[in-house]
């Protein structure tokens, strides 16, 4: 076991969450696969579903190259779209309602793109889902100085968490969920996972005002744009994965 503080009861039954999808546009993207779970303190899956869908419009070249899942593919063995965004939402709010905190890595990306696939398909969407735990927010505001890449891969990596089939929602989940544990061993984090949250709120406009200010910096922003540093959910098409 890792030296640090033990790990927080909250965070010895959690949710975690993932989807893969046709593009990077939290506005226009459909979901592809999902998967939503539950580890144990251990970080074993405990619970899981995983869906497949038809996102009913056709899936790029670049993104069937990322998670591998073709439009063929899904029209012959996905479910239609509604369906699918349906039943996650719900999954999603069960656990939410049972004060079951959801780990998604980078989940401004995750459930903003699912808040407004569930919007498009008349479903009543998490607009302010929470308690919600993002491990790529609370790395960044415990090593903010720490030099390269923070994608899940290079993350896990980092914590020692093993991240094998990345691009898969289920690996990617399952490793985000461990993720989030190994920082609660390394760091100590707030006594409630309400009070994380709320903390990540914060975090995460701090995050995007710095990064605008590079993307300023170096050209790649005008001076007069910037990223919406909403979280968890955005409604802008800044919330880039």
């Amino acid at each position: 076991m890792p030296s640090g503080p033990p790990l927080p009861a909250w965070l010895t039954r959690v949710g975690v969450f993932d989807l893969e999808t046709t593009g990077v546009d939290v506005e226009s993207d459909r979901v592809v696969t999902a998967y939503v779970g539950v580890l144990d303190a251990a970080g074993r899956e405990i619970a899981a579903r995983s869906w497949l869908a038809d996102p009913g419009i056709p899936i790029p070249d670049g993104a069937s190259a990322v998670h591998g899942i073709t439009t063929e593919h899904a029209r012959a063995e996905g479910r239609p779209s509604p369906e699918v965004v349906a039943e996650v939402t719900a999954a999603l709010r069960s656990l939410l309602e049972q004060n079951v905190p959801v780990v998604a890595y980078n989940a401004a990306y995750d459930f903003s793109l699912l808040a407004h696939e569930a919007a498009r398909h008349g479903i009543v969407p998490l607009t302010a889902p929470s308690p919600i735990i993002d491990p790529l927010v609370i790395d960044k505001a415990y090593d903010r100085y720490r030099r390269g890449r923070r994608t899940l891969e290079v993350v896990a990596a980092h914590y020692a968490v093993v991240l094998d089939g990345a691009h898969e929602a289920s690996a990617d989940a399952i490793a985000a969920g461990r993720v989030a544990q190994a920082l609660a061993r390394r760091f100590s984090l707030p006594e409630t996972p309400a009070e994380l949250h709320t903390n990540q709120i914060g975090w995460a406009r701090s995050q995007a005002a710095s990064l605008t200010e590079y993307f300023v910096s170096i050209g790649r922003l005008d001076p007069e744009e910037s990223i919406d540093g909403s979280w968890p959910v955005r409604s802008a098409r800044t919330a880039a994965r």
